[in-house]
C-alpha cells in the first residue's frame, strides 16, 4: 500500500486524538497507578505511530535511493526500481534524478571511450602515414649515399623517387592541415559567381591521364553551351570534383564510366557524381567520410590514398551550408549528390 505524508498524518492524529478521548473519559475512574499503566500505553502507542511514519516515510526511501546508487554503480539500469514507496514526496523525486543524471553521467562515459577509442585509430593511421613515405625517402636517400651516387642512372631514378615520396607527404600533410581547419571553423569560403561547367572540364582533363589508365570514360551531361552559374569557392568546389572523381575512378572497373549531373532547383543546382563501379556496402556508407576510414585497407595502400579526401569534401560542402548524400549498392555503382547556392545576379 502506497502512503503519502498526508494520509499518515491523518491516520496518526486521529490514533491520538482517539487515544487521548479515551483516556480524558476514563481519567476519572483511574487510580494512581492506572493513569501511569495509561500513560505508558499513550507513550508506546504514539513512539509506534512516529516510528512507523519516519520508517515509512523517510528510512525506507533513503535505503531504496541507496540501493539504487549500488545498482546504478553496476550499471545495472534495468533493475533499479522506478516506483516509490508512496507517491508526490521529495524523496522520491531525488531518487529519480540521480538515476537521470547517472544514465546522462554514463552515456557521457560510454561516447568518451569511443571519442578516445577513435583517436587511437586516428593517431595510428597517421603515424602509419606520415611513417610510408618517409621511410620510403630515407631509404633512397641512404642507398644514394652508401655508394649510388656515382651511377648516374641510378642516382636520378631514386632521386625522383624520393621526391615523389616526400611529395605524397607533403599531399598528407596539406590534407590534415585542411582538416584541422575546417573543425577549427578557421576557413571562410571565398565565394563568388563561376561556370561550374567549365571548371568541370578542367577536372576532367586534369584526371583524364589517370582515367585512361584505369579504362574509366568521363561523361558532363548537360546540353551543348550550357552554363552552370553557381555561386561558391571556386577553388574548394574544384577540390570537391577532384576528391570525389579520383575516388570513383581508384575503385571503378575497366570500361567502366562516371557521370556528373546538374539538376536546377529554385534556389539551388542539386550536383551529382555517380559511378558504375564495385559500389559500397551499407555498412560502409555511414563512414565513407570518416578520416582516415578505408573500405579496403590493402587495396588503399596500393592505390596511395591518404583516406582524407572525402572527408574534406564532407567539410567543404558543410561550410557551404549543405550536405552530401550517398546512395550504393554492390555491383551496381555509388551514387553521391550534394547542392550548391545558384549565381547571385548582379
Amino acid at each position: 500500500m502506497n502512503f503519502n505524508s498526508r494520509t499518515l498524518a491523518f491516520f496518526i492524529s486521529l490514533a491520538v486524538a482517539l487515544v487521548l478521548t479515551a483516556f480524558l473519559a476514563l481519567a476519572t475512574y483511574f487510580s494512581s497507578q492506572g493513569l501511569l499503566v495509561a500513560l505508558v500505553l499513550v507513550f508506546i502507542s504514539c513512539f509506534i505511530l512516529v516510528h512507523f511514519s519516519y520508517e515509512a516515510l523517510v528510512f525506507r526511501e533513503v535505503k531504496n535511493v541507496y540501493s539504487s546508487l549500488e545498482k546504478l554503480k553496476r550499471q545495472d539500469f534495468d533493475k533499479v526500481e522506478s516506483k516509490s514507496s508512496f507517491t508526490a514526496d521529495p524523496l522520491r523525486k531525488i531518487k529519480e534524478d540521480i538515476y537521470l543524471i547517472a544514465e546522462k553521467k554514463q552515456q557521457e562515459i560510454d561516447e568518451l571511450k569511443q571519442l578516445q577509442h577513435m583517436r587511437r585509430e586516428f593517431l595510428a593511421d597517421v603515424s602509419h602515414e606520415l611513417k610510408t613515405p618517409i621511410f620510403a625517402a630515407q631509404g633512397f636517400i641512404h642507398t644514394l649515399l652508401d655508394g649510388a651516387m656515382d651511377d648516374p642512372n641510378v642516382r636520378d631514378k631514386f632521386l625522383q623517387k624520393a621526391a615523389n615520396s616526400l611529395d605524397s607527404l607533403d599531399v598528407l600533410v596539406q590534407d590534415l592541415i585542411s582538416i584541422s581547419q575546417f573543425e577549427k571553423g578557421v576557413v571562410k569560403m571565398q565565394k563568388r559567381n563561376f561556370d561550374a561547367v567549365q571548371l568541370v572540364h578542367h577536372v576532367f582533363e586534369q584526371l583524364e591521364q589517370k582515367a585512361e589508365q584505369h579504362q574509366v570514360a568521363l561523361h558532363l551531361e548537360i546540353a551543348p553551351e550550357e552554363q552552370i552559374m553557381l555561386f561558391a569557392d571556386q577553388n574548394r568546389i574544384r577540390q570537391v570534383f577532384i576528391n570525389l572523381l579520383d575516388n570513383a575512378i581508384k575503385y571503378g572497373h575497366k570500361g567502366g564510366n562516371i557521370w556528373v549531373y546538374f539538376k536546377e532547383g529554385r534556389r539551388k543546382y542539386t550536383i551529382t557524381v555517380q559511378d558504375d563501379g564495385e559500389g559500397i556496402a551499407q555498412e560502409h556508407i555511414n563512414r565513407i567520410f570518416e578520416r582516415f576510414y578505408r573500405i579496403d585497407k590493402s587495396r588503399s595502400r596500393d592505390t596511395s590514398s591518404t583516406g582524407l579526401g572525402l572527408a574534406i569534401c564532407k567539410h567543404i560542402v558543410e561550410a557551404h551550408k549543405s550536405f552530401i548524400a550517398v546512395k550504393s549498392e554492390i555491383g551496381k555503382g555509388t551514387t553521391i549528390r550534394f547542392k550548391l547556392q545558384k549565381a547571385k545576379k548582379d
